[in-house]
């Protein structure tokens, strides 16, 4: 799978249904090149009065699923 087939997919946190944001990037591990995390953009529905605007890091441990047009995700805070 592309980067840019993930771009494409929405983030959702599987804990309360919100739709995090998208994935604008990827972190990646430089000592052995694994994808520890992706960045997410946050979307408008995901933050309130307050929480934070600006990207989010995404560990792959918080993956759940990855489907055909969403990654749902576990995250405690969103």
């Amino acid at each position: 799978m592309r980067i840019s087939d993930l771009q494409k997919k929405d983030i959702i946190n599987i804990n309360d249904g919100t739709k995090i944001g998208n994935i604008v990037d990827v972190k990646i591990n430089e000592s052995n090149g694994a994808v520890d995390a992706l960045v997410v953009e946050r979307s408008g529905f995901s933050f309130n009065i307050f929480s934070q605007r600006g990207e989010l890091l995404i560990s792959f441990n918080q993956i759940q699923k990855i489907g055909e047009d969403v990654i749902i995700v576990r995250l405690e805070n969103s």
